[in-house]
């Protein structure tokens, strides 16, 4: 994964691993799991995963966005009251600036009605808490390039790719050629740096891409 000397640039999250959070609210229990999800597909079978894990629960409630920005989302209350689970749920995501993930709470319900503030602050709880055990990582938007160089200045073009926090794989012939994959947002450092550190002797392409 790609960082960022910047921190002023404003990336999607996202997670690789799945988390888990409990919490208890006047004896009804809100079990919340953070799961990876690339697709609506993978998210439908998490939630379907979690139904079969835990049938004997009263409600299966989440939401989920998928995409740059989580343009794709959707929320369900389950059954619970209008308003009162997936629009929490989401909203802690959205708040999280979250992608590609479905966030799930179960709920078993402990014998006393919470009432409709209490039971959305209890899904909101939730879903912000499992949000905080997770690993959140940036989703760095990256190009393709092509570097090409003589072997006089391939240390100064490997520093200054390094300098970029791209990675490359190269190849030797009569030159020396990087596959480059590099930061969107230091692309244009690096071709400029690259043009001026060489005086012009190194050179690069844009990789096409579908």
């Amino acid at each position: 994964m790609f960082g960022t000397k910047d921190d002023s640039l404003q990336f999607d999250l996202t997670i690789h691993r799945e988390s888990r959070h409990e919490i208890t609210t006047k004896r009804s229990r809100f079990l919340g799991f953070l799961i990876p999800a690339s697709s609506r597909e993978d998210a439908t079978a998490a939630l379907e995963r979690l139904r079969k894990e835990y049938w004997d629960a009263v409600h299966h409630c989440y939401a989920y966005r998928i995409g740059d920005h989580g343009l794709e989302y959707r929320m369900s209350d389950d059954g619970e009251p209008g308003g009162t689970a997936g629009r929490p749920i989401l909203f802690a995501l959205q708040q999280a600036r979250l992608t590609n993930v479905v966030c799930v709470v179960v709920r078993y319900f402990g014998g006393v009605k919470l009432g409709v503030g209490p039971l959305a602050r209890a899904y909101a709880d939730t879903a912000k808490h499992v949000i905080e055990a997770a690993q959140l990582m940036p989703i760095v938007p990256v190009e393709q390039l092509t570097i090409y160089c003589s072997f006089d200045d391939v240390s100064r073009v490997i520093e200054l790719m390094s300098e970029a926090g791209a990675e490359y794989q190269p190849s030797y012939s009569d030159v020396v050629r990087f596959d480059v994959t590099v930061p969107s947002h230091r692309r244009e450092f690096l071709c400029e740096e690259l043009i001026s550190r060489t005086n012009a002797r190194a050179g690069y392409s844009k990789v096409a891409t579908e």
